[in-house]
C-alpha cells in the first residue's frame, strides 16, 4: 500500500501543523508493514524568518519517504505567504507527476491550497482523500478582509473550497466548533473529531520549582499575526498590571512590528525571538502565567487553538481571550484557567482580579485524554483502514 501525506509544515519546523503531521507519520508507520511506503512532501523550514533549523531536502527512515521542498523566506503577511503557498503547491504537482499511484492521499491543512493539492492529486489518481481540517480558511477570510479590496477573491476561494471538501472520503474536524460549517458542504462524507493533542516532551517535563522572581510573569509564545491580535490587548494589559508584572512575548510573525510600535514606552513586556521546544519548556517552567489570545473575529469562534494542550500539560495559570468553541473547552476541561472576551480591556480586568486561582494544580485528567500519541495513533488506523 502506498500512502501520500501533505502537510506543508513538517519536523523540524515550528508549527502545530508540523508536530501533528511528524506524529501521525509515526504512527502510520507502527501500523504499516515493511512493504508499505509513506511518503510525506512537505517543505523546508520556513514558519519564522527569525527561527531556521537544519533539514534534509531528502530523507528516508525506514518506509517513510520525505521530500521537503524549499520556497525560500517570506516577509509574513497575507500576500507573502500566498505566494508561498501556490509556489508549494505547483513544485509538489511536479514532484507528483513523477510517482506512481497512490493508495491513499492523506493531507492537513489550516490553509486551504495543502487540502486541495490533495483533492487535486486524489481525483487524478482515484485514490482515497482524508483531509485534516485544522482551520476554516475562507470564513478567516471573511473575517480578517470583510472592509478590504481583497475581499472579492473569496468567492474564488469558496468554489475551491467545495470542490475540496466533496472529494473527500473521510474528513476529521480539529474543533467540533467546525462541524456545522462543513455539514454544510459536505453531509455525505464520514466525519471525526481528532483533537491537537500534548506531545509526550511536554508530558514528561517538570514544569514546577520556578526560580524566585520579584515580578509574576505572563508569557505568550507562539505566531504573531492577524489572528492573535496580540497589538490590540497586551500594551493595555500592561498599564494595566503595572511593575508587578512581567509579559514575555515569544514569537514571529506578520504583525510583530505592529506589536513592537504599540509597547513602546512599557518597560513591562519583553518580546523574545521563536526558540526551539526545549527551550520553550524552561521558558513555561519560569512562567506563573501562560497566556493566549485571539482577535475578535467572528470566525476564531470555531476555532479551538492547539497552543491550549501544552499549556495545559504544564499545570500552570492560563489566561485566555478567547470565546465560542475555545471558551466552553477551556470551562469544560482545564482548571486553573481565566477566560476574558477578546479584546476586551475591561472585561480582562475583571475577570482576572476576580478570579481565585488556586495554589495547587492537577490536571492529570486533561493530560490523559488529550495525549498526542494516543490521539494520533487512532487518527493514523483511521487513515490506514481507507
Amino acid at each position: 500500500m502506498r500512502i501520500l501525506v501533505l502537510s506543508f509544515y513538517y519536523e523540524p519546523d515550528l508549527s502545530a501543523g508540523s508536530f501533528r503531521t511528524t506524529a501521525l507519520a509515526k504512527e502510520l508507520q507502527k501500523l504499516s508493514s515493511k512493504d508499505d511506503e509513506i511518503e510525506v512532501i512537505t517543505t523546508m523550514p520556513n514558519r519564522y524568518k527569525s527561527f531556521k533549523d537544519k533539514a534534509l531536502e531528502y530523507e528516508k527512515k525506514d518506509n517513510i519517504f520525505i521530500n521537503r521542498i524549499d520556497l525560500g523566506t517570506h516577509k509574513g503577511g497575507f500576500i507573502s505567504q500566498s505566494v508561498l503557498f501556490l509556489k508549494f503547491l505547483f513544485k509538489a504537482r511536479n514532484i507528483l507527476k513523477t510517482r506512481d499511484r497512490y493508495d491513499v492521499v492523506y493531507a492537513t491543512s489550516s490553509r486551504l491550497m495543502t487540502a486541495f493539492l490533495g483533492a487535486i492529486i486524489a481525483n487524478k489518481q482515484k485514490a482515497k482523500l482524508f483531509l485534516d481540517i485544522r482551520d476554516i480558511f475562507t470564513d478567516t477570510l471573511e473575517s480578517i478582509f470583510a472592509k478590504s479590496k481583497l475581499r472579492y477573491i473569496i468567492p474564488i476561494f469558496r468554489m475551491i473550497e467545495k470542490y475540496t471538501v466533496n472529494s473527500a472520503t473521510q474528513i476529521n474536524l480539529v474543533s467540533k466548533g467546525f462541524k456545522q460549517y462543513f455539514l454544510n458542504l459536505n453531509n455525505k462524507v464520514e466525519y471525526s473529531f481528532y483533537s491537537n493533542g500534548i506531545d509526550d516532551i511536554f508530558l514528561n517535563y517538570d514544569f514546577s520549582n520556578r526560580n524566585d522572581n520579584t515580578k509574576q510573569i505572563i508569557t505568550y509564545a507562539g505566531n504573531i499575526g492577524e489572528g492573535q491580535g496580540l497589538d490590540k490587548i497586551i500594551p493595555d494589559m500592561a498599564r494595566i498590571l503595572g511593575n508587578l508584572y512581567e509579559i514575555h512575548i515569544v514569537g514571529d510573525g506578520g504583525i510583530k512590528f505592529r506589536l513592537e510600535e504599540s509597547i513602546k514606552g512599557l518597560d513591562n513586556v519583553k518580546l523574545f525571538d521563536p526558540v526551539g521546544r526545549d527551550k520553550l519548556l524552561e521558558i513555561y517552567k519560569q512562567s506563573d502565567f501562560l497566556f493566549l489570545h485571539l482577535n475578535d473575529y467572528e470566525a476564531f469562534k470555531k476555532v479551538l487553538p492547539s497552543k491550549l494542550f501544552e499549556y495545559g500539560a504544564t499545570d500552570k495559570k492560563i489566561i485566555a481571550g478567547v470565546s465560542g468553541y475555545a471558551k466552553e473547552f477551556i470551562e469544560e476541561n482545564i482548571s486553573n484557567a481565566v477566560v476574558f472576551e477578546p479584546c476586551n480591556i475591561d472585561d480582562f480586568k475583571e475577570k482576572f482580579f476576580n478570579y481565585s486561582f488556586d495554589d495547587k494544580i492537577n490536571r492529570t485528567d486533561f493530560k490523559n485524554m488529550f495525549c498526542r500519541k494516543n490521539i494520533m495513533n487512532n487518527l493514523a488506523k483511521e487513515v490506514y483502514e481507507l
